[in-house]
Formats: structure tokens, sequence, C-alpha cells
């Protein structure tokens, strides 16, 4: 009996193509957008990098901003017009980039 269900199982599993091998089971890769591109109009406030990060309450900035602090949850959706400042924790704007 424990012979049957060895050659069942071997038949069965001789039949079953492998996962991903079929062209129709191609996963699309993300599309990322292009380096270089100022969705967000990030470069004009270069000058802040290496500021405290209380020198973003002088500056005005039309859109969605986020602040991204140590131990922060941060989501990984992808938002072009979302200008993101990096603040570690010396408080002082590391790096500014669109996403």
């Amino acid at each position: 009996m424990k012979r049957f269900f060895f050659i069942v199982l071997v038949a069965l599993a001789a039949c079953e193509a492998p996962v991903g091998t079929l062209p129709d089971q191609q996963i699309p890769l993300p599309q990322m957008p292009i380096i270089g591109d100022d969705t967000c109009h990030a470069a004009p406030r270069a000058d802040l990098i290496g500021q405290p990060a209380t020198a973003l309450e002088r500056v005005l900035i039309l859109g969605q901003v986020r602040l991204i602090r140590p131990g922060m949850p941060v989501t990984a959706d992808y938002r072009s017009e979302r200008i993101n400042f990096d603040i570690p924790e010396d408080q002082r704007i590391r790096r500014i980039w669109c996403g």
C-alpha cells in the first residue's frame, strides 16, 4: 500500500509544471520613475541638507511632505509628488528625495 502511494505521488509531481516557467505566469516588474525627475520639486530644497529639522518650520512647502525619523514606520508606496526628508537622531536633515 505504501508503494502505491509513493508511485501516485511521483506521478502527480511529474505532471506539474514548475512555477514561473509558463509565459502567462511571468510577473511584471514594477515601473520605477526615471532618476533625475524632480517631480516633487526637491532640488530647490537642497540647501536644507545639514540644517536642523526645525528649519522646515520656516519653509512653505505646498503638497505632500513626509518626515522620516529613526524607528518610524514608513510605507513602501511610491508617490512621485511627495517630498521626503530623512532626519536621523542628530535632528539634522540628511537627505531629501521624491517618493
